[in-house]
């Protein structure tokens, strides 16, 4: 069996593990259960979720099963890992809606089925706990002055920690005790600020049923400043191609600095090393061919070849020749809209790419708007029939962000 820890190591996925040299040896001669938790505070996964899933699909491709575990009954309660706040808290209708979403998009990545990954709701066995008995098995076995030091904890302690979210920790450690038991689920992965929650699962484990079981935390996915990837002026980075359209999510990738590029391909693709080995000699503008591998290979990987294939095209022709490619973002406005003329900063709105009039007064001041390469320079412009050319004209925001405006 191939061994996956080589093939994560050598791609810079891995952060932490417990055992290292136990683990590299499993991982190489048995058919190992792991999991690794979903947070189901959205109606989908984002690129933040993204270095979880290459890791679920490396590990699968290697003989490994998967299993992702919704967290249901943990989202009842709130992660307070990273958080300022408490979270608010959802219904089960909203946090199955949710789960919903995520196995479609899961599914893009590893197999689901019979011996093959397991989707399960930790809600199923969570919610049916007594509180009593929880405390009896599972509080007895944590310190609270150990728990106080984890990273999740003190950033919290200055504003207020609930004790609905101290419970979190044993809530997903349990989480660990229930699928060893149940699934002989041997290794739990997650993100690098994890590492405490993941402790606190093992540890469990080997106290109540005196079983040696494991931990592994991979990189965050950050640009070379340290700063986490993912956001963009409109907000996060979706999967959901209702949220963030194929050919938006490619033009993020293909515009990431140079600087990261390469640390992305071998993260975010299964191109091989040696390839990406040759990469890493180019400069200059050898380095947009990376660019452009890289945004492809991510598109392809969550929306498909087709719209892969479109999103290339449409940036090709985009700036390649300086032509308006109908698989860009585009807002239709009927005919009528504009017979008076609109007037840019309601224009802009209505295309999403300002939150505010405040924020187009700037930017349009700024200089930082043109139609069709024309630079807008007042407020009061206001945009009529004659702009369109076709009934569609291209708006420019800022250097890299583009959308057509089609008449109805």
């Amino acid at each position: 069996m191939e061994c996956v820890f080589d093939t994560l190591t050598e791609r810079g996925l891995i952060a932490q593990v417990t055992h290292e040299e136990k683990i590299k040896q499993l991982l190489k001669d048995e058919k190992v259960t792991f999991y690794i938790g979903f947070d189901p505070t959205a109606d989908s996964l984002h690129v933040g979720h993204f270095l979880q899933m290459m890791v679920m699909a490396h590990m699968q491709r290697a003989g490994h099963r998967p299993i992702a575990i919704i967290g249901g009954g943990t989202a009842m309660v709130g992660d307070p890992t990273g958080k300022t706040d408490m979270r608010q808290m959802l219904t089960q209708a909203e946090i199955q809606h949710n789960a919903n979403c995520f196995k479609k998009q899961l599914s893009k990545f590893i197999e689901f089925g019979e011996d093959k990954a397991l989707m399960i709701d930790n809600a199923e066995w969570l919610l049916k706990l007594n509180y009593v008995d929880f405390l009896r098995e599972v509080g007895v076995h944590f310190s609270v002055n150990r728990m106080l030091t984890a990273e999740c904890f003190k950033s919290r302690l200055e504003k207020g920690l609930s004790f609905i979210e101290f419970n979190y920790m044993l809530m997903q450690s349990y989480d660990f005790l229930y699928l060893n038991r149940h699934f002989n689920c041997t290794f739990e992965l997650g993100g690098d600020d994890q590492w405490a929650n993941i402790l606190g699962g093992i540890e469990l484990v080997r106290r109540t049923e005196s079983k040696e079981v494991y931990g592994m935390t991979f990189t965050l996915l950050t640009n070379s400043e340290g700063k986490k990837m993912g956001k963009t002026e409109r907000g996060a980075v979706w999967l959901d191609p209702e949220k963030t359209s194929p050919y938006e999510f490619y033009q993020y990738w293909r515009n990431v600095p140079d600087a990261d590029v390469l640390q992305c391909l071998r993260l975010l693709t299964f191109l091989p090393m040696s390839q990406l080995g040759d990469m890493a000699q180019w400069e200059g503008q050898m380095l947009n061919q990376a660019k452009k591998a890289l945004a492809y290979e991510v598109t392809m990987l969550v929306h498909g070849v087709e719209q892969a294939e479109k999103a290339q095209h449409a940036a090709e022709a985009l700036f390649g020749q300086g032509g308006v490619s109908g698989d860009m973002p585009t807002t239709e406005l009927a005919t009528d809209a504009v017979a008076d003329g609109i007037n840019i900063l309601d224009l802009l709105l209505i295309a999403g790419l300002i939150p505010s009039k405040a924020e187009g007064r700037r930017l349009v001041q700024q200089g930082g708007i043109s139609i069709d390469n024309k630079k807008i320079e007042s407020i009061d412009v206001a945009i009529d029939s004659t702009w369109f050319v076709d009934e569609a004209l291209m708006i420019k925001k800022g250097k890299k962000v583009y959308h057509k405006i089609q008449l109805v």
